[in-house]
């Protein structure tokens, strides 16, 4: 529109800037977002660099500011040296558990995450926990903040909807909403042992990245959200409707976390093997059951 009208892009922003400030606080916000998670290892200065190359108009202050406020500072790694146990907030960081352990039942591992979801003006969050198992999301929670209590309430619903075994893995990253005291307490009182991702490795949480592309990809992309309300009138009935109970997944031998789940319990029942092969709907070997008590008993050591 600009190079039709033959205008800069600086000059549009400006004007948005002074005609509607919060519309352009968001749209900067949204770019910085998206230029920040492509771009990890990038500082304010580089980012506020590639910000003002898409015509925006924003000082080094500003940018820092703003990646401040949205958690996205960026991630200092030396070379070739492991940050397992390094960490930005004072709460002490977590070893990483499932480093080469891979789940052959519900409940033995959970993994976490947190994401933002963009409305006309500002930006909301969404708290996830999965299982790691069957991929299906056994909490949530929407807030217009990022303190521990979103994280808090996601890991509460699934508790009181699960009630998992003591000996399950709970996985996150290593941001203060899951490092925090009230969070690791909650932890510990359920006797979840608690489990943190390598610095700059988003590989090793990876079943709740996937789930976060899915879901913006899927439901989100195009949809201009008026306010949390509305977010999450849409995004609950999704998780709950239809990525959990018909969303196909081909990890899954294409079938939704439910029917995995289904087919799973079918298949540990006594005498239920043998009927559950025949039909060609066993998910995984025979050995898959938890022991009571232990949710770690059974999970496989893999290679990566």
């Amino acid at each position: 529109m600009c190079d039709l009208l033959g205008v800069s892009r600086a000059s549009h922003y400006r004007y948005w800037q002074a005609s509607a400030p919060r519309q352009e606080e968001t749209e900067v916000r949204d770019a910085m977002q998206c230029l920040a998670l492509a771009n990890r290892h990038y500082g304010y200065r580089r980012i506020g660099v590639l910000l003002r190359q898409q015509g925006f108009v924003v000082n080094h202050k500003r940018v820092l500011r703003l990646l401040r406020e949205d958690n996205l500072l960026y991630l200092r790694q030396r070379a070739f040296v492991p940050m397992t146990t390094q960490s930005d907030h004072r709460w002490p960081v977590m070893p990483n558990l499932v480093h080469g352990l891979q789940s052959t039942a519900p409940d033995q591992i959970w993994v976490a995450d947190i994401t933002y979801i963009r409305l006309r003006e500002g930006f909301v969050y969404l708290a996830v926990v999965l299982d790691a198992f069957s991929r299906k999301v056994v909490g949530w929670a929407l807030d217009a903040h990022l303190r521990a209590s979103l994280a808090i309430e996601a890991l509460q619903q699934a508790l009181a909807a699960r009630r998992p075994p003591r000996g399950l893995i709970h996985h996150s990253d290593q941001g203060t909403q899951y490092a925090c005291e009230e969070y690791r307490t909650l932890l510990e009182q359920h006797g979840l042992q608690a489990s943190m991702s390598r610095a700059g490795n988003p590989y090793d949480n990876a079943k709740a990245e996937s789930f976060m592309a899915t879901l913006k990809r899927e439901q989100i992309d195009g949809r201009v959200y008026r306010d949390l309300a509305e977010v999450r009138a849409d995004i609950g009935p999704f998780i709950e409707r239809v990525y959990n109970l018909k969303r196909l997944h081909s990890a899954l031998g294409y079938r939704s976390p439910e029917q995995f789940e289904t087919a799973h319990q079918a298949v540990s029942r006594p005498g239920g093997h043998g009927a559950a092969r025949s039909q060609g709907s066993a998910p995984s070997p025979p050995n898959n059951v938890i022991e009571p008590g232990n949710a770690t008993a059974t999970m496989q050591k893999f290679s990566p």
